[in-house]
């Protein structure tokens, strides 16, 4: 299971993480994995004006608008992953190369 956290930059960039659920995100490689020198979750409140989804079911794929998106390199050891279908309690199984590609996403180490 992984999930997804909507980030901000310090130049307001909105930008999105995938790691394993269990995993948090090590700030410091999500600063260098997009060039940023400070990064901050986005409010929940915020999440739907942006992304069109609530907190708990925010999806990598599908938002509102296209946001660069980057996916936890383990992803890449597993044979499928699970990811939120957009909605509270729903999933998505497939690859992680699906996955990266559908959301664009690049593939970097981002888990502590």
């Amino acid at each position: 299971m992984f999930k997804t956290i909507v980030m901000r930059t310090d130049t307001k960039e909105v930008c999105v993480f995938c790691v394993a659920a269990p995993d948090e995100i090590n700030l410091k490689k999500a600063r260098a994995a997009i060039g940023a020198k400070e990064v901050v979750p986005v409010k929940p409140s915020e999440l739907p004006a942006l992304t069109g989804y609530v907190r708990g079911g925010c999806s990598p794929i599908g938002m509102r608008k296209k946001y660069r998106t980057f996916l936890d390199s383990r992803a890449m050891d597993m044979e499928r992953i699970y990811i939120s279908a957009g909605v509270r309690g729903c999933h998505i199984a497939l690859s992680p190369a699906a996955l990266a590609e559908a959301a664009g996403a690049a593939v970097c180490p981002l888990a502590l």
